[in-house]
């Protein structure tokens, strides 16, 4: 099992004795068991395969996916284990193209493969103090906006989010549920509604998975029910967490997410992203410049390996949509609670 973290949860992702070690979210809440990647390959098949999904986690995961080739790697010199490490990057990157998180890691231990390694003993050496730097860094880095954003939840009864972005999404603490978590720190009462997440049912599997371990008090629903329960009052904010942020601070996040925000806006209930700020990309200007990943169409065509479409029909089902960046009302990094105009908040934020 992956060593615990300081409070006690086991990291989503961890680096032992050479093999990654996942937690296998598909299993989950039935059951809690890890997977051994000991190849870059099966690295990125979990990622593919959502053994292993979030933005934040599936960045370090792919980090650690070119430790593996490195250590497996045959060349002879710096440059060839470079071209080789390249190679995997690529195939890694396109596992999951939206999230922004992904590229970002694979490109930091690029770079430190790159930084005057003068043996193919150095190179391997870099790439691997970088991949667990990365992990390191996303601890600290989610609880920071955990913190962040605790202040925003402090007087709330009720809260609502979407999809998973909590521990599992992360190494182990949480960006949207890493608010929630802190929030809950000091306002106990605090009650979380949880979008189901059609259709991979994140928020009904992962979400009240995390919250119900941690003893905070969730109630499940279907995704067609969140403007309803605005509707009924109550709800003091939603709080979601993103793939890819746009430099005009427009966000890709689970599919779902925009028509919560819709929701929200006409309901006068603030709606707050959480994320790194690995998660925004400056060189992509809006929304519609954001790729938008299509997952396979038995994702929505079958419910445990049955049919429940008829024979014939189409499927769309695009893994994320875009919320505008005019029905957020803050975005929660780990240097605080970005406010519109997001364009010049993003960049003091970056430069920080």
């Amino acid at each position: 099992m992956a060593e615990a973290t300081s409070d006690q949860r086991p990291h989503t992702v961890d680096y032992l004795d050479g093999v990654v070690v996942l937690l296998d979210q598909t299993a989950l809440p039935d059951q809690e068991r890890y997977v051994r990647c000991d190849t870059w390959q099966r690295v990125a098949s979990a990622i593919a395969d959502l053994e292993v999904r979030g933005a934040p986690v599936i960045g370090v995961t792919a980090a650690f996916g070119l430790a593996l080739a490195a250590k497996a790697s045959t060349a002879v010199t710096p440059d060839g284990l470079r071209a080789e490490l390249g190679e995997v990057a690529a195939a890694l990157i396109a596992t999951r193209p939206t999230a922004v998180n992904l590229a970002w890691a694979v490109e930091a231990v690029m770079a430190a493969a790159g930084a005057t390694a003068d043996t193919v003993d150095e190179v391997q050496k870099a790439v691997e103090a970088c991949s667990r730097r990365l992990h390191a860094e996303d601890l600290a880095v989610c609880r920071a906006i955990g913190d962040a954003g605790a202040a925003l939840l402090e007087r709330m009864s009720d809260v609502i989010t979407h999809c998973n972005a909590g521990a599992l999404a992360t190494v182990g603490y949480g960006t949207a549920l890493g608010v929630v978590r802190s929030a809950h720190r000091v306002n106990p009462n605090l009650h979380v509604w949880v979008d189901e997440t059609r259709p991979v049912l994140q928020g009904a599997r992962l979400t009240a998975f995390e919250l119900g371990r941690d003893g905070i008090d969730c109630t499940v629903i279907a995704d067609g029910a969140a403007a309803s329960v605005l509707a009924a009052g109550g709800v003091g904010a939603a709080v979601v967490g993103a793939d890819r942020i746009a430099a005009n601070g427009d966000v890709a996040n689970k599919i779902g997410t925009y028509g919560l925000a819709v929701s929200c806006r006409h309901h006068g209930v603030p709606f707050y992203v959480a994320a790194p700020r690995s998660t925004i990309d400056v060189d992509t200007p809006d929304g519609a410049a954001i790729e938008i990943e299509q997952r396979p169409a038995a994702e929505v065509a079958e419910y445990g390996g049955r049919p429940i479409t008829p024979f014939g029909a189409r499927v769309f089902n695009p893994a994320f949509d875009v919320t505008p960046a005019e029905l957020i009302d803050g975005i929660v990094t780990e240097v605080g609670v970005l406010r519109a105009p997001y364009g010049p908040a993003i960049v003091a934020a970056m430069a920080r």
